[in-house]
């Protein structure tokens, strides 16, 4: 059911006094579709905005602002493709001030619409070239045209921020008084702090319910969001990941858990937060920051000894919320920082029996490799085991030969393999030589080859013609993660061993499925 809002809000007058309480009742309205895709070098197809919209939906935002439909036709079909879903999120569409955006809006089905109108005397008279008067009277007329035509209507005050707030709060009011359902506060250019934000949005929840749209440009998105909401704003405007124009918009998973982890205070379903942060990335384009808050690959990585000792003994002792929470799991590292610890926790995870004194000598050893600059692996953590504790494993799975050519109109490639004493040879196309590659070991392979590639990264280790590349792989098949790194001057080569490397460690408990079947 589509939330309600208006004149059925129960909407809270702020006081000076007033804090985020666990009884307040906040959504969070979505805008990846529209203001996140204006983050240079983002566009999204219809397809990809489908499957974010349905992301969103199984995390349980709000309102998604399906894009502006102003923008073309091709964005209009977009729109039209979300609101086709039927969805439990209110579906808008972003119209600048202009009843032709509306009407264009409108033939996409959406539910509502925000009207943007200029704010500050910077946007009044040098951008729109208006009057403050006149652009009261517009506003009011936009508002009354598109709830005349059944619209939910949000009035977003742009470049909020820098107005002249008994101006701004006049201008929002007109809206109100002309039938808009909510105003929204815009700190449109990252400008402002959480005590200008608190001042803002305080006047303008007096009149009615009113939304927060913060951008990161000083780093302040969450904080400026939080202040909005302690000041009685009820919808929070955010990106998923962050993205938007220049340094972003504000994260909704950075608000959501915010919200709920320091004030208690419900918005989505947290645990959906990290799916749907792959989904964007995976769509846009733009890859997770490592040391990202909730979604990056270090919110839950420990590689400190004493962090991770820690961590092993209770779950809460360097971590403010558990991973499980926004669909995460914990990762152990390992590099100079690792102590024992963290060496014995990882290797009781791939099943190798050591002594303490053996855990020890591994601890060290792990130590001087990171302290050569290296990122250790679970293939080095693993091989430097078996030569300290003596147990030379026989491989599964090694690579004898392999050629690759890219320069016909498909890319080919050739593999030959030693599996388990048994030669195989197989060849396969793709897109490119490396997934060429790819593709003729898996078909060497078959059904064993079913591990997960998780991730695939690639760095140049050396400049000039002749540079070497690092291929850094992690794979993953059934409970099982293994990341491996090679460095070779030929990058599909390096990628090649690096994922047969993996999946020689994945495939070492199932050496008999691996064998010939009988004729």
């Amino acid at each position: 059911m589509k939330f309600q809002d208006g004149n059925n809000s129960s909407f809270v007058t702020p006081t000076p006094e007033q804090t985020i309480s666990s009884d307040r009742t906040v959504r969070l309205l979505d805008t990846t579709l529209r203001d996140g895709e204006q983050a240079p070098g983002v566009s999204l197809s219809p397809d990809e905005k489908v499957e974010i919209a349905r992301g969103l939906e199984r995390t349980g935002v709000s309102v998604i602002e399906a894009g502006s439909a102003c923008t073309g036709a091709g964005e209009r079909q977009a729109i039209s493709r979300v609101t086709d879903l039927d969805l439990e999120a209110r579906v808008t569409s972003f119209c600048r001030g202009m009843e032709v955006d509306i009407d264009l809006a409108l033939d996409c089905g959406v539910d509502g619409v925000h009207i943007v109108v200029p704010a500050s005397d910077r946007h009044v008279e040098g951008k729109v070239g208006t009057s403050r008067e006149d652009n009261l009277e517009a506003t009011a007329e936009l508002v009354e045209y598109a709830t005349d035509h059944g619209l939910w209507v949000e009035v977003i005050g742009e470049d909020g921020s820098r107005a002249d707030l008994d101006y701004l709060e006049e201008l929002m009011g007109t809206a109100l008084d002309a039938g808009a359902d909510r105003t929204c506060f815009a700190d449109t250019v990252g400008h402002t702090g959480p005590e200008r934000t608190a001042e803002a949005v305080s006047r303008l929840a007096a009149l009615g319910p009113v939304s927060a749209h913060t951008h990161d440009d000083l780093g302040l998105g969450v904080a400026n969001a939080l202040s909005a909401v302690s000041a009685g704003a009820d919808l929070v405007h955010c990106t998923v990941n962050g993205l938007g124009e220049r340094a972003g918009n504000v994260a909704l998973e950075e608000v959501a858990i915010a919200l709920e982890h320091v004030y208690d205070v419900e918005t989505v379903e947290l645990d959906q937060l990290y799916d749907l942060a792959q989904i964007v990335s995976r769509a846009t384009g733009v890859p997770l920051p490592p040391n990202k808050a909730v979604i990056g690959e270090n919110a839950f990585t420990h590689e400190s000894g004493i962090h991770t000792d820690g961590t092993l003994k209770d779950d809460k002792m360097y971590e403010p919320y558990a991973p499980e929470t926004v669909g995460r799991e914990r990762r152990l590292a390992l590099g100079k920082h690792t102590g024992r610890a963290g060496v014995k926790a990882t290797l009781e995870e791939h099943d190798v029996d050591a002594s303490e004194d053996e855990v020890a000598e591994i601890a060290t050893r792990v130590t001087e490799l990171g302290d050569r600059g290296r990122r250790v692996t679970d293939a080095d953590l693993l091989a430097v085991a078996e030569d300290v504790t003596g147990d030379d494993r026989e491989r599964v799975v090694e690579l004898l030969d392999l050629n690759a050519t890219s320069g016909g109109p498909v890319p080919t490639a050739s593999i030959r393999l030693d599996v388990s004493g048994e030669e195989r040879v197989a060849s396969g196309t793709g897109s490119g030589p490396v997934d060429a590659a790819v593709s003729a070991v898996r078909q060497a392979l078959g059904s064993m080859a079913d591990a997960e590639l998780e991730s695939y990264h690639v760095d140049a280790v050396t400049g000039g013609t002749d540079a070497v590349v690092t291929v850094e792989v992690t794979m993953a098949r059934n409970d099982r993660t293994v990341t491996v790194a090679r460095s070779e001057a030929d990058i599909t080569r390096a990628s090649v061993e690096a994922m047969v490397d993996a999946l020689d460690r994945l495939l070492e408990s199932d050496v008999e499925l691996l064998a010939p079947a009988d004729d």
